[in-house]
């Protein structure tokens, strides 16, 4: 388990099982319980808190990581893994990650 993983996910109601981009620093794998993930979703609005993903990054369908909607949820609720992003594209969820909390200066 690292950052920039997707696994399926059991998340709260209403999203129930999904993908999700684990987001969390990769020390905190081992020592912590719980993880922050941003939820994957096939709606896409082509918003700048929006990356895109594919089946070029190993999706199995054209999809959105939306990181306005970051949560920390137990790992417990991780189920498998789908990928791995590649570096190029967590640049660009970083910079999604500014935007969404308005981080820049």
């Amino acid at each position: 388990m690292q950052r920039g993983e997707v696994w399926w996910a059991e998340l709260p109601l209403p999203a129930g099982k999904r993908p999700v981009l684990l987001l969390s620093r990769n020390s905190a794998y081992s020592v912590r319980t719980s993880v922050t993930i941003a939820a994957v979703t096939r709606t896409i609005r082509s918003i700048p808190v929006e990356v895109l993903l594919g089946p070029e990054d190993g999706m199995p369908a054209k999809c959105v990581v939306n990181l306005d909607d970051i949560l920390t949820i137990p790992k417990s609720r991780l189920a498998s893994r789908i990928t791995t992003m590649p570096p190029e594209k967590m640049a660009a969820v970083a910079k999604a990650i500014i935007f969404a909390l308005d981080l820049g200066v």
